[in-house]
């Protein structure tokens, strides 16, 4: 039986799991820093990743006192090692690095939008490649076509703001709290979602991409003219987030029919609303869809380690010296998208 420790600190989520490669979830331990960055009304870099260096490693104990399990059990380590806040990627890295080469166990640098690729699989193991994959988070907002274990097509990106990051910012506009995402999404379940006209960027256009930025844009503009009430205007803006990822996504699914299933993955696809209009689309295109459960969707540990598990079945490990990177495209060989604040 082959079991991966997975070490998770790319943005403000500690987090360690025991994960086996046929998909049991021996523990998971995760700590949320939502309090310390609640003033800010946002992830502090800094505050970051110092809670990084206070919770891991009681987090690595207390996963493996849940799985009755010491380090010389596990086969492999893996860490986030990219994308994400640099500082935090390092303090994980480095922490996996350090059992990987005391316990003389191979090392899986992770990337972490690989770990939202391939959760589905954790918590669906009939699902298989090829699939379309909406990876959409607060730092992406990508359409791929899945078709392998570290073999992933581009198929469009944001060309500004990403889709989780359009939740944010518009929770602060309208005064809704820290974490942004699900209080959009509480007081959406209290409006209107037509009582506000808002735009929905490219929506029915052939550029195959995603813009927020405008949406953005005229939601403040909204807030500003005192003639809608907060529900209504979350709930229009959740609306216009949903035709915008409904089109986008149709428009892939039709050029590539052969693909085995619809998969959402990211801490987006955790909102219920969203979910449910891309079950609705899978199902117009005669497509399985499949959506991790909403604590898989966020981020995770063992996500990780089962992205670990993956690619460590196949051989792929990675050296000690192995570097934290700041920017990690899942396909490096996309074609670049336009405009100034593209998400690779």
């Amino acid at each position: 039986m082959t079991i991966i420790l997975g070490l998770e600190s790319s943005c403000d989520e500690t987090a360690a799991a025991l994960v086996t490669h046929d998909g049991r979830i021996l523990a998971h331990r995760l700590a949320t820093q939502e309090e310390a960055h609640r003033p800010y009304g946002g992830v502090v870099p800094e505050i970051a990743a110092r809670a990084h260096v206070e919770m891991l490693t009681p987090l690595v104990e207390a996963a493996f006192a849940d799985a009755g399990l010491q380090l010389a059990d596990v086969d492999a380590i893996a860490a986030t090692a990219g994308p994400g806040l640099i500082g935090g990627v390092m303090v994980g890295l480095v922490t996996g690095k350090a059992l990987a080469h005391a316990a003389g166990k191979p090392l899986v640098a992770v990337n972490h939008l690989e770990g939202h690729a391939l959760s589905p699989r954790l918590s669906d193991p009939t699902l298989q490649f090829p699939y379309m994959l909406l990876l959409v988070s607060g730092g992406h907002c990508q359409l791929l076509l899945v078709k392998g274990v570290g073999n992933y097509a581009r198929l469009a990106t944001t060309i500004d703001d990403a889709a989780g990051e359009a939740f944010d910012k518009t929770a602060k506009l309208l005064g809704l709290g820290y974490p942004g995402g699900p209080a959009v999404e509480e007081a959406a379940s209290r409006g209107n979602p037509k009582a506000v006209p808002l735009p929905r960027p490219l929506l029915g256009t052939s550029e195959p991409h995603f813009s927020f930025a405008g949406l953005k844009s005229a939601v403040m503009r909204a807030a500003q003219s005192g003639q809608h009430t907060v529900e209504d205007i979350a709930a229009s803006f959740q609306q216009a987030v949903i035709d915008c990822l409904v089109d986008r996504a149709r428009r892939q699914l039709v050029a590539y029919p052969d693909v085995t299933a619809f998969v959402v993955a990211g801490g987006v696809a955790a909102n219920q609303a969203i979910r449910g209009a891309l079950e609705t689309l899978a199902a117009s295109q005669g497509l399985r869809f499949v959506a991790p459960p909403l604590w898989l969707c966020t981020d995770n540990a063992a996500m990780i380690a089962w992205a670990g598990a993956e690619r460590f079945s196949l051989g792929l490990t990675d050296a000690l010296d192995f570097a934290a990177r700041p920017r990690w495209p899942l396909d490096p060989d996309a074609q670049a998208a336009r405009g100034a604040g593209v998400k690779a």
